[in-house]
Order: C-alpha cells, then structure tokens, then sequence
C-alpha cells in the first residue's frame, strides 16, 4: 500500500506543469533576424498554454498552416480556431489593406496576441516574427516541455526592397526535392520572397519537358566524376552510356513536372515565388547532348562532368528550329510556373559557331544586324517578345544588355556596379547580385571547405547597402532588390549546402529587410550568436567561420607587426609563437612586434568557437623595403600595396582579392630588386599562386640574373614549371639557389602560361620577392 502511495505520488508531480513563474525580458533577449522597423518592449509576457487558440477568419486559416504546423510537433498542444475573440488566451489574426505591402504590425499583451497584416505575406511575416519570439525550442520535431512565453511587445514592420531572393543551382549538382522544400522554409523564416531555380546549365537539365524526353533522359545524366575536383575532370564522349555492360556510373536527376508544382505550391503558401532559369543561348550543353541538331555544328556532345569554359556549343540562332524548340519548353515552363518572371540566363555565350555558321551569318545578313554581339540581342529580344505575349517578364543575367533591350526586361546585374547602374539608366528594372555570391569562402581559404574563388565573410556581406551610394535617389527607385547566389560547382551535399547558406543568409535578410539606419553589426552578430542555437534545434550544418581568428602581418615604416582579429568583437583571441603550445598561449591585447622569422599560432577560446587554430609564418629576408620596379607595370586591377608589394614581408593569402598580390594578365613579366648596396646573395624565392578557376596560373618559368651596375647581367638560376590542370587554389615559393655571391641588383623573369590547357584568362600573381 506504502509503495503504491508512492508511486501515485510520483506520478502526480511528474504530470504537473512546469512551474509558471514571471518572466522578465531585456531587449536584449529579442532575436529577431532580419531586425524590424520599430520595437517597443512592455512590461509583462504572453505565455502559450493547451487553451491558446486562433481568432481569424477562415479565409486567413491557410496563412496560419506552418505556424500551427510547427508549434503542434513543439509544445504537444493542439491548436484550435475561432472565428470571434473569446476573453484570454488567443491570437487575434486581420488583414488591413492600409498598411505597407508585405507589411505587419505584431501587439503582444499578457492576455491576447494581435496581428494585423496588409496581406498573406504580411501575415506569414508576424507570425514568422512571432516564431522568432518564442523559445528556440520551438524548432523541435518533438515535443518539449518549456516555458512557451513571448515578451509583451509593439512590432511595426515591412520590407526595405520587394525582391528578397536566393538563387540555387541544382545543375552543377543535382539537390532532392525535399532539400528544396526544406531550403523554401528556411527562407520564409527569413522573410525571404523570391527563390531563383536554376535549372537549365552545361552539367545538367533538371526539369521534365513532355514534348522533348530526352532532355531528361540524356541531358539529366552525366559521367560520375565526383571523384575528382570539379577543375579536374575531363570531356565526356557522346556514347559514354551507349554499352549497358561498360558503361561507366552516372550522376544526376530531373524534377518530374508534377514534383515542380509540389514545389510551387509550398513555396506559395510561404509567400514565395519561384523563377525558374532556362538558360539560353549558351550553358546548354545539356541540351545539344540531347538534341544536337539544335547546335551550329550538329555533333554528338556528352554531358561534361565539371568546368567548361568557354561556351562554344550554344544554341543555333540562324535556324527556326532552335526557336521552336524553345517556345515549347518555355510553354511548358510557363504552365508550371506562376511567375510573373522567367529567366533566361543570357550570360558567358562564346560565339564561335555562330561566326562561322552559314545559317547564322545569314541571319545577320537578312536583318541588317552588324555582327554576332547584334544577333545575340536579335535573340534575346525575340525570346522577349515570346514572354510578353504570354503576359510574362523576361529576367536575365546582365550580358542580354548587350545590342539594346525592352525597357520591362530585369537585368540581373552580377559583373558590378558600373553596368547595374548603365541598366537603371536606360530604364531597366535591375536586381543587384554582384556582392552577394554566396558560393565564395566565407572563412580563410585554408580552413573552410573548396568553393569558387573570392571572399565574401559575413561581415562583408553584413555591410552591403546596395550600391546606395553609387546610385542617385532617382536610379534607386528602379533597384527591385538583391538576390544570394549559390552556384554549385563545389557544393555536392545538402550539409555543405547549409554551410555555405548559414549564417550569411541571417546577413543577407536582413541587408534586403532592414533600413540601412537600424543596422548595426555589433547588436546584428549577438542576435546571430543566439540564433545559432535556434539552428542548431534546426540540426542545419552552419558553418562557424565567424570564429576564425584573422591575422594580418603589417609592415609600418619598417617595423613589422602581427594583427589578429575575429568577426566577432571583443572575442578572447589567444596566440602563441614559434614552438610554444597553444595550450599556453597568451591573450592578444595588441599587435605583436617581430624582429626575426618565427611562426605563430592563434584561435579564439570560447565555447561556440570552432576548433580552428590559425597558422602563419613571418620570414624576414634581405629583399625587406627595397625598391622594385616593373616591367611591365601590373594591371590596375591588382595592384596589391603599389611599388612595396613584393618586398614588404607582408604575405598574400589564397584570396586574390586580399590587397596582397600583384597581378598581370598575359603579359610576360620582368622585376628589377635595388639591394642598395653589393649583397651576398645565394637564394631567390618567388609567392605565386596558382587558382584556375580564377584564370590564375603559376609562371612556367622562372630566371634569375644578378649585376653588380644594374646594366650587365648574368643568370644564375633558372627553373621550368609545367603547367597542369589543377582543382583548387595553391600558393608555392619557388626557391631558386646558386652559389654565393656579391650583387647589388637581381632581375626576375617570369613567363606567363598565355594558353592555359582550358582555355580563359592567364592572369599571374605575385606576392613577395624573398632574398637570402
């Protein structure tokens, strides 16, 4: 009897609810990203209970579904509607038309939670704020027993720009339909309205056309190179697939249509549109693998596996058949897809065929059209006139300038500001992409996995403003927006796909949502930090580069110091020097002086910091702060600290763009070193980088010559560097010996590749000149 008393106990206090206390909230405990308009915080809280129920009219039921949907799995309650305000406990949803578009005010008081939004998206956005609000636990899939209490609080909000958007590419690989899915209700929770598809490149064509099978069949489906890096991998014959017994492994997939209205439809009902991408007239080698008749040349082509560059088989603009061709697949496209929008694409068509077509050049002829770059437009703006007539907006990347364009066409801009701004000023509709390619390194290259070149840190991305001030107000009104880039040619997973989406896409809502005045990067990474662990409750595999410590050797009046810093402020940065462990390091106050070579070591000691330690060298060497002159001088682009460059110690990192390098396209190169004075010198090296992706190559060949005048001199070592395709970025010093002697000047000669084994640019870059 005792025992069962007992146990009746237990039981008891173990279906007890959780004790109820007051809950006081800070403004610092609000983390809402992208920050609102207008906060007011208030005395007191609302608190969810199993009695908590909607109050709207059934017309607006839909608009409630993911809420409901999640805080169902969360909190274990059920939630309940009505369609008249009972006395406590209720979330009062209306829509007032008077209130800016997608606009919303959000009123939580201890008895009641108000939401009055100008429309559907309006309403998603309260109640994604409203999420935000809650405990994190609130992502749970299951339910969990908390506290579920949101501060009393005024929120008054509505968007900076109508285009909010993220393009993924699922050509260079190929992502399920429920990574997708999953990608559409992350960006609702980020008020994000805008889901660029880009379905349609060179690697593969991911959506089902009824009328051409075989561009699924064929085109969806290319030689499993994932093996090898994406700059390694080699041409695929047409008949790679013709022998079922040898033939080798496939990679790819396709969308059927009726999974492209699945996807529609969810995206809808998060208040998203999706935009389809058929590219056109280049990245289509896809395509013509399925179909080469619609190719100048008529070949058999496979599908590539990796990099192609250039663009070569493209679309045959001198035949009808072409244009058939693609008014049917956009017919499809169109009854699938909503949109007001279609992009085209329109970027990076290499017009060799056409050159040499007849049926090209006889289009050329027939309509009085200049050259290629005019058949080209002619092309571009048939295809418009195709999608006006079906009450549609042609999108494209900002080459389909090129040749004129119609006023209502959008000019994605992605190659900078100065052709954004040619857009805006001939009337186009432009929506600003350059500075938001999430594809970059987000982190030191050397810690953070492969991605295309470049470097866009959160910070970076944080302190877009959207070109306001390079644009007059009047030029702004016609910016629609930005859109984060996400190509894939690195990206093979949906874990790697979040890493390079989060946490910048926190950054990038916010730069599309929030008023430039109520932006602030300190208050914005408190808020990230905190949502990390909302993420973390998601299980999504962000990346934490934000931790990394950053350092940066300077050169000031020839006393060299090392500065490391972190995204984060006032994060503990600990360093150690030469052999010491980083287990004793010492805390970085200020920059660190240096008179010899040695090697350092840092990280940032906090509980949410990576395990990264940041390695790096300084090397004094006899070359320190003596003149070099250049012949011939480096390109404007890449011009690194001027003239000091290459002798400065300071060392270029595997972002090219870091202020560090000196670069040259094409040219072969000869450096002049002024020691001065007569020098015992038995030792040259070189920094070069090699980054193909970039059009980067490393010299093929390197001399040394020494004089004692600076007018006759004699080589002394020489050194051939093959060149061979390489998948990722490398950084070398090309150490050149001979025995020692007295010079007072040394001549380096470097020759460029100029013919690289794919092709592009042959840019060489250099970073420090080392002398001992």
């Amino acid at each position: 009897m005792k025992k069962l008393l007992f146990l009746t106990a237990l039981l008891t206090i173990a279906c007890q609810p959780l004790k109820q206390e007051t809950v006081k909230f800070t403004e610092s405990d609000i983390c809402i990203i992208p920050k609102p308009q207008s906060m007011t915080l208030n005395k007191g809280s609302f608190r969810f209970t199993k009695e908590t129920v909607f109050v709207t009219a059934p017309e607006l039921y839909p608009v409630t579904n993911s809420f409901v949907e999640q805080y169902e799995k969360a909190t274990g309650f059920r939630m309940f509607f009505r369609k008249a305000a009972i006395q406590t406990s209720y979330i009062l949803l209306s829509l007032d038309k008077s209130l800016p578009k997608e606009g919303y005010t959000l009123v939580v008081e201890p008895e009641r939670i108000s939401i009055t939004a100008a429309d559907h998206n309006g309403a998603l956005y309260a109640l994604e704020t409203l999420r935000q609000l809650l405990p994190k636990e609130f992502e749970s899939s299951t339910p969990v027993q908390t506290d579920w209490v949101v501060p009393a609080i005024v929120i008054t909000d509505a968007p900076q720009y109508p285009w909010r958007g993220l393009m993924l590419d699922v050509s260079r690989h190929f992502f399920s339909k429920e990574y997708i899915l999953k990608t559409l209700d992350r960006m609702a929770m980020l008020k994000l309205n805008t889901f660029h598809f880009h379905l349609v490149d060179n690697e593969g064509w991911r959506i089902e056309i009824k009328k051409y099978p075989k561009l699924t069949e064929v085109g969806a489906w290319r030689v499993d190179q994932e093996n090898k890096l994406w700059d390694e991998r080699t041409t695929n014959p047409a008949n790679a697939f013709a022998n079922s017994a040898s033939a080798p492994k496939k990679y790819g997939g396709f969308y059927t249509q009726e999974d492209i209205k699945e996807i529609v439809a969810y995206a809808a009902a998060r208040g998203i549109t999706v935009i389809p991408e058929i590219e056109m007239p280049a990245h289509v080698m896809s395509a013509i693998a399925a179909y080469p008749e619609l190719s100048c040349h008529k070949r058999p082509i496979g599908v590539p596996s990796g990099a192609v560059w250039p663009n070569i088989d493209i679309y045959c603009a001198g035949q009808e058949e072409s244009f058939t061709f693609l008014e049917d697949v956009l017919t499809e496209v169109m009854a699938l897809f909503p949109s007001k929008y279609i992009h085209i694409g329109g970027d990076e068509a290499d017009h060799t065929e056409w050159e040499k077509c007849p049926k090209c050049q006889q289009r050329i002829k027939d309509n009085h059209l200049k050259d290629v770059h005019e058949l080209q437009s002619y092309f571009i703006k048939r295809i418009d006139k195709f999608l006006v007539s079906k009450g549609r907006v042609l999108v494209g990347w900002d080459e389909i300038m090129d040749g004129g364009l119609a006023n209502d066409a959008v000019v994605m801009n992605w190659r900078g500001i100065d052709i954004g701004r040619k857009a805006l000023e001939q009337g186009n509709p432009v929506v600003l992409t350059s500075d938001c390619y999430i594809n970059r390194y987000q982190g030191l290259p050397e810690y953070e996995p492969l991605a295309n070149g470049g470097y866009v840190t959160l910070k970076k991305l944080y302190h877009y403003n959207l070109e306001k001030e390079n644009l007059t107000p009047e030029l702004q009104k016609n910016v629609l927006g930005t859109q984060a880039n996400l190509w894939a040619e690195f990206i093979a997973t949906p874990e790697h796909s979040e890493y390079m989406l989060f946490p910048r896409l926190l950054a990038f809502s916010e730069i599309c949502w929030t008023p430039d005045n109520l932006k602030n990067w300190d208050n914005f990474i408190n808020r990230t930090q905190t949502f990390m662990e909302r993420l973390d409750v998601m299980k999504i595999k962000y990346a934490r580069s934000i931790y990394q410590v950053l350092p940066a050797v300077e050169n000031q009046n020839g006393k060299v110091f090392l500065k490391l810093e972190c995204e984060v402020p006032n994060a503990d940065i600990r360093y150690a020097l030469g052999d010491t462990p980083i287990e004793k390091a010492k805390k970085y106050t200020q920059p660190i002086p240096f008179n010899e070579s040695t090697t350092f070591k840092a990280t940032v000691f906090s509980g949410k910091a990576t395990n990264t330690i940041t390695t790096g060298e300084v090397i004094f060497h006899k070359a320190i702060g003596k003149k070099m002159s250049y012949s011939p001088v480096y390109h404007k682009k890449y011009q690194g600290q001027g003239e000091a460059t290459l002798t400065n110690v300071v060392r270029g990192t595997k972002n090219f763009q870091d202020g560090q390098w000196l670069g040259w396209l094409g040219d072969d190169v000869t450096l002049t070193l002024d020691l001065e004075q007569a020098t015992e010198v038995s030792e040259v090296r070189i920094g070069a980088m090699d980054s193909q992706s970039s059009g980067i190559y490393f010299p093929i060949k390197f001399a040394i010559s020494l004089s004692t005048d600076g007018k006759n001199y004699r080589e002394v070592a020489t050194h051939n560097e093959p060149c061979v395709v390489r998948g990722k970025p490398s950084l070398k010093d090309f150490a050149l010996k001979f025995n020692s002697q007295e010079a007072r000047y040394i001549k380096i000669t470097l020759k460029n590749v100029k013919n690289p084994p794919k092709g592009g640019d042959a840019w060489l870059f250099i970073d420090e000149v080392l002398v001992f």
